[in-house]
């Protein structure tokens, strides 16, 4: 099946019909990158490895081969690694660190013809809704500059938008993927924990981080998702589930699909913009034919709490190595071990990497492990809990994205908490270990898009890439 809104679909015949080669539309891509250097969106942009990449698929092409992904312009968050380039998470810390080994993800895309044309800015160490919080500055939306695109991917996302990639690859801990889908107008997909592998991840939390895509169509995802899914040897995480053909089992027929709508995401706390277009989304999925079931999910209002007594926890751990002994940033001059491990760390981290991590030994500390630590792992599994009940009545579940649509540059940035509730609709797929696509499905009067979620069950990415492309 070929969709019409793809923009993957429409470069695949103008390739193999001879209209176009790889690298003619690698540079008009890279001459796009170059219009838009004002939104930074890259941290690296690969000029001349594109368009190397490029000719060895255009050679391909000359044989008579035909590579899945031949045409697909992919960009890379910079906190997957890519064998021999730079890998900084958008931190200090790791600013002239290189990847010694292609990420799983990066090695599927590239055996099936995809060029990777550059590594996109982030939240450091993916930790943020904004990507305010980078090393080397903000990113700015493109659906309007003055506003942030969301985070922690909001580089891959910008990309996306804004024409310079074809698609794009993040990574989700809690929202990191929908949250600036919805923000910057685009299709943004976390598989199920597990789905992909996370082999080459740099690790924020290990047991919520998920890789997924971006693209400007929902075929765009699900052929993407259908490349770089699978089970991994060289992650423990990943499932052994096998991988259903996600482009031919896509179809708008949803007749008789049942539909939750929980009533904790529907509240007062969202935006007065917001919830007509996803009422609009919704009378949209009724006309054909599928039916909406009110249900609860009780423990959504403790999601945020548990989220970041969890994750900072993890993240306490995983950051731990980056001391200044091996591979990471170190300060000069230090008077002894200790000087050197404390100046280290404080010049190469950031004010929102120190402050998780703070919270996070807190959390994990003598006499209040159980208090905190703990009591968040027993609410996880309530919240899973809550899901396995309502998916046993409904086939999916839909909500809003976000409880607003992107706000401005400078808003939120003082004040943390604030941020955090940015992500109040998103962390709880994580918690889950469930996946979740963010779908436009409007705008807010100053011209803003609004992301609609759709959560499924745990390996069943078909049917939130079945209802996403009703709704498209």
């Amino acid at each position: 099946m070929i969709a019409e809104q793809s923009d993957y679909s429409f470069i695949r015949k103008r390739l193999l019909n001879g209209d176009q080669s790889i690298s003619s539309l690698v540079s008009d891509y890279l001459n796009k990158i170059q219009e838009h250097t004002h939104i930074n969106a890259f941290i690296e942009v690969y000029d001349t490895w594109a368009l190397e990449q490029a000719d060895a698929i255009d050679a391909l092409i000359r044989t008579g081969s035909q590579p899945e992904l031949a045409g697909m312009v992919v960009a890379v968050k910079d906190n997957i690694c890519i064998r021999s380039s730079k890998v900084t998470c958008a931190s200090k810390m790791l600013e002239s660190f290189e990847g010694l080994y292609d990420a799983t993800v990066i090695k599927k895309l590239r055996d099936a013809g995809a060029v990777i044309i550059g590594k996109t800015n982030m939240d450091e160490f993916a930790m943020g809704s904004s990507t305010e919080n980078s090393r080397f500055g903000v990113t700015r939306n493109p659906r309007n500059t003055d506003h942030v695109p969301g985070g922690s991917s909001g580089g891959s996302a910008a990309a996306v938008s804004a024409g310079m990639a074809v698609a794009a690859i993040g990574s989700d801990t809690g929202g990191s993927i929908r949250q600036p889908a919805a923000f910057t107008g685009v299709y943004g997909l976390k598989p199920t924990y597990g789905r992909v592998s996370r082999n080459g991840l740099v690790a924020f939390a290990s047991s919520f981080d998920q890789i997924g895509p971006f693209a400007r169509s929902v075929y765009d995802i699900a052929l993407l998702l259908k490349i770089i899914a699978g089970h991994d040897p060289h992650d423990s995480t990943s499932a052994s589930v096998p991988v259903p053909d996600y482009t031919g089992q896509l179809t708008k027929k949803i007749a008789g699909l049942k539909i939750g709508l929980p009533d904790e995401y529907f509240t007062d706390d969202l935006e007065e913009d917001v919830r007509p277009a996803i009422e609009n989304s919704i009378q949209k999925l009724k006309d054909m034919g599928a039916s909406i079931v009110s249900v609860s999910l009780p423990h959504t209002e403790y999601t945020i709490a548990a989220y970041y007594v969890l994750t900072t926890a993890e993240a306490s751990s995983n950051l731990a190595r980056y001391d200044g002994v091996r591979y990471s940033y170190r300060a000069q001059d230090a008077e002894d071990l200790t000087d050197m491990y404390t100046r280290s760390r404080s010049e190469g981290f950031g004010e929102e990497v120190k402050r998780r991590i703070m919270l996070g030994t807190f959390v994990l500390s003598s006499g209040y492990y159980d208090a905190y630590y703990r009591k968040a792992q027993k609410v996880r599994r309530l919240i899973k809990n809550d899901f396995d009940n309502v998916f046993s009545k409904v086939d999916c579940i839909i909500t809003p994205t976000t409880p607003g649509t992107a706000f401005r540059l400078g808003e939120k940035i003082d004040d943390p908490l604030h941020m955090y509730l940015s992500d109040v609709y998103t962390t709880s797929a994580n918690l889950a270990g469930i996946p979740g696509i963010s779908v436009p499905c409007g705008y807010d009067r100053n011209g803003l898009p609004v992301g609609l979620q759709i959560l499924g069950k745990q390996f069943d990415e078909q049917t939130l890439l079945n209802t996403a492309y009703a709704l498209e």
